[in-house]
């Protein structure tokens, strides 16, 4: 099974660039991790910040592969502890279907994009910086693997 982070915004800072990079490397044989970064809608002074969603959103649906099981970072989600998307990466693997993680713009998702989810994941009620919540998913499902390994990075 393969995964892809799909993400709109660009340009990592380096500490969030070097910690994906870490977790990326770690997941390579168990749940290959492909990143793909999308240009934001443009917003501003005499901007629309509704096209800027809905361009974001275009963009993320012709950027998922065909037929995969798409799961959007969305506040509004359900709450997984550690253990919980254990099983759901368990369940993910029984599907045989390509993954796709969605993190949309500072707006959110494009309410197409939210039809188009499968699933709908908070991390919680805190507010991340998107750069932010492309490291905390990337170790979670690291996490994630290890759990399902028996191995003993998550020792909860």
């Amino acid at each position: 099974m393969r995964a892809r982070l799909i993400a709109v915004g660009e340009r990592m800072p380096a500490w969030v660039a070097e910690g994906f990079a870490e977790y990326r490397k770690r997941l390579s044989h168990e749940l290959p991790l492909e990143l793909v970064e999308l240009k934001p809608g443009v917003r501003g002074k005499g901007r629309d910040d509704a096209k800027a969603i809905l361009d974001e959103g275009t963009a993320i649906l012709a950027t998922l592969p065909r037929d995969c099981h798409v799961v959007a970072l969305d506040g509004r989600g359900k709450t997984w502890s550690s253990e919980d998307l254990a099983a759901q990466l368990t369940a993910w693997r029984m599907s045989g279907r390509e993954l796709a993680f969605l993190i949309g713009g500072p707006d959110g998702h494009a309410p197409a994009v939210l039809s188009r989810a499968d699933q709908r994941w908070s991390l919680g009620p805190l507010t991340l910086p998107h750069m932010l919540v492309r490291l905390v998913l990337a170790e979670q499902l690291y996490r994630a693997t290890t759990i399902v390994a028996g191995h003993p990075y998550h020792r909860a």
